[in-house]
Parts: C-alpha cells; structure tokens; sequence
C-alpha cells in the first residue's frame, strides 16, 4: 500500500485507473463533498423557494380574506339599501291603499243601492198611481162619451130616414 491510501477507498491521484479511459479520477471523498455541498446548496434553494411560496399563499390568503371582509361590508351596504328601498315602496303602497279606501268610501254616499234605487222607484209609482188612474178615468170617459155621441149619430140618423120614409110615402 502507498503512504497515499489512507483510510482505503480510492486514491488521492489523477493518474487514470485501471480500464479508465481517461485521467479524470477523482477521490469519492471529494466527490462525495462536492454533492454534499451541491445538495446543500439546492436544498437551500428550495427551502427559499418554500419560503417564498409560504409568504406568497398567506399573502394571498390575506388578500382574500380582506376582499371577503370587503365585499360582505358591501353585501351589507347593499342589504341595508333594499331594506330600505322595501320599507319606503310598501309606505308608498299603504299610503295610496289608504286614499283608495278613502276615496271609495266618500264616494259611497254619491252612488243609490239596489235597495235605495228599488225603494226610490216604489216612491215614485205610489206618487205617480192617482195621477195615472185619473188619466185612465179621463180617457174612459172619452171613449164612452165618443161611444154615446156616435150611437145618438146613428139613432138621430135612423129616426130621421124613418121619418123621411114615412113622410115621402104619406105624401104624394
């Protein structure tokens, strides 16, 4: 063994080992450092990376819960508004119910029942009734004196041929 091979593994030297084809041997001492070093080295970075990651989620998750807190400030502008705008359309409504009631109710007077206008014609008839049997009466009588002057007519007409008769055939 040579002074060099201390520890055992492979030598420190660059001449190139048996079946390699070139002098690039190296110690896997060193080798193994300079993977160590390296995985160390990505190792770091990626738990920067982790790091940055975590810093840009709770960044986000912030954001979010801040345009949540938001928008439910909105969400309750927007409620209280329409709250409002409900109360002041059924006030509106209520208020032109109420002239509506109103209005019909001093129109009631101003318009007749069945009832009314039923007892308001049997007022009328009960007033109109001696008047409409005096002029049935009246136009009785014109008929029965038309009657009578028609059948004295007829009897002064018969009495007068009779006596024209008599007279023409007692005379000669």
């Amino acid at each position: 063994m040579k002074s060099d091979d201390v520890g055992g593994g492979a030598s420190r030297t660059t001449e190139p080992a048996v079946g390699s084809s070139s002098g690039t041997d190296v110690d896997l001492r060193e080798y193994l450092g300079v993977v160590v070093a390296a995985l160390d080295r990505r190792s770091a970075e990626l738990r920067a990376a982790d790091l940055r990651f975590d810093e840009e989620r709770d960044r986000r998750y912030t954001e979010i819960a801040t345009e949540r807190e938001k928008a439910l400030k909105i969400k309750e502008t927007a409620d209280l508004a329409a709250l409002s705008l409900a109360r002041e359309i059924q006030d509106y409504k209520d208020e032109k119910a109420n002239e509506l009631r109103s209005q019909i109710e001093r129109e009631r007077g101003d318009y007749a029942t069945q009832a009314d206008l039923k007892g308001a014609v049997e007022k009328i008839e009960a007033a109109l009734k001696p008047l409409a049997d005096f002029v049935a009466l009246q136009q009785g009588r014109q008929q029965g004196v038309g009657l009578s002057a028609n059948a004295v007519v007829i009897v002064i007409t018969i009495v007068l041929a009779a006596v024209a008769i008599l007279y023409s055939g007692s005379h000669p």
